[in-house]
């Protein structure tokens, strides 16, 4: 896999591009294009400015794709911002966004905030991901945990504090654990996955949005533990040690292959992006769109991410030829 250009790290910041055109050929016609996502020419230029935010795993994705957009010299810029997924729910039901990054389904509270707004907006996947749980390179005791396992060290008032109570056959060695929070989507989604509950978790670890963190974290402690997106394992694999899951069918680690085969259970998931149906009446915002989605296989490749499969392609163009 190649390092991502630009990629965005973890951080509040608001990354600003410059971004051009208008694709030449519009997503409900482009049966003929190539769903792996071999590329599509720019045609034209287009003007205005398009507001992105929301989920700091799905950043990089449209970061990219910005920045691949940026190549006729046109003048429209895009903003993507990271203040998580449920941050970027807030402000694009105020009106106030384009486009949501999400790595999580947006929640019925939050479609009752757009409805009350007026705002209307298509649910398009962008891309796969798998979470990686990740343990410090000095960890040689743990190589898979069980779901149930997992449940023990994460769920609410657990009391789980050292690796001897995961398993009486690892060492006596305090866990320090790591994660991302509370606005996150990925804490969203691994709780609801591994405690049963979006939103259940213990609350006496380091939280943080900025995955950075995390590594830093996991990586200076011997006993650490935390969890976050495949594609920031791969920029990371050199400072940490992934863990295997046994969802139930044994022990699977997170990949391209098995996140796509849907092998990686329960921790596989869907990346997307929700769009405002008025911003996609603007050429700007279609144009762009329609990019990420005919170019989606090259640009999750360059994320560290992984691609739409062929019918995952095809239920996102039918979801903007209806919007």
């Amino acid at each position: 896999m190649t390092t991502p250009k630009g990629l965005l790290m973890r951080s509040k910041a608001l990354v600003a591009l410059a971004a051009i055109g208008a694709v030449g050929v519009l997503l409900a016609g482009c049966g003929g294009s190539d769903d792996s996502g071999s590329g599509s020419d720019t045609t034209s230029a287009v003007g205005g400015a398009i507001s992105v935010d929301g989920s700091s795993t799905v950043g990089p994705f449209v970061t990219i794709a910005a920045e691949d957009f940026t190549t006729g010299g046109a003048t429209t810029q895009i903003t993507v911002g990271i203040s998580g997924t449920g941050g970027g729910f807030e402000r694009f039901c105020k009106d106030e966004t384009d486009i949501s990054n999400a790595s999580r389904a947006i929640k019925d509270e939050e479609k009752d905030l757009c409805a009350k707004a007026g705002v209307e907006f298509t649910e398009l996947q962008v891309a796969n991901d798998g979470l990686s749980v990740v343990v410090n390179t000095e960890n040689d005791w743990a190589t898979c945990l069980t779901v149930a396992q997992l449940k023990t060290i994460w769920e609410p008032k657990s009391k789980v504090n050292n690796w001897n109570q995961v398993d009486p056959k690892f060492p006596d060695q305090e866990i320090k654990l790591f994660g991302p929070g509370t606005d996150s989507g990925t804490f969203d989604f691994f709780t609801d996955e591994i405690n049963g509950d979006g939103g259940a978790s213990r609350t006496d670890y380091q939280p943080s949005e900025d995955d950075n963190v995390t590594v830093e974290g996991v990586s200076g402690e011997k006993g650490g533990m935390g969890y976050f997106g495949l594609s920031y394992f791969e920029q990371n694999k050199d400072k940490l040690k992934a863990l295997q899951i046994d969802g139930g069918a044994g022990c699977v680690g997170a990949s391209t292959a098995t996140v796509q085969d849907t092998t990686y259970k329960p921790l596989g998931r869907p990346l997307l992006v929700y769009v405002k149906k008025a911003s996609y009446a603007r050429p700007e915002v279609k144009a762009f769109v329609e990019f990420m989605l005919v170019n989606q296989d090259k640009i999750a490749s360059e994320a560290l991410f992984v691609p739409l499969t062929a019918a995952q392609v095809e239920t996102a163009k039918a979801a903007l030829a209806s919007s």
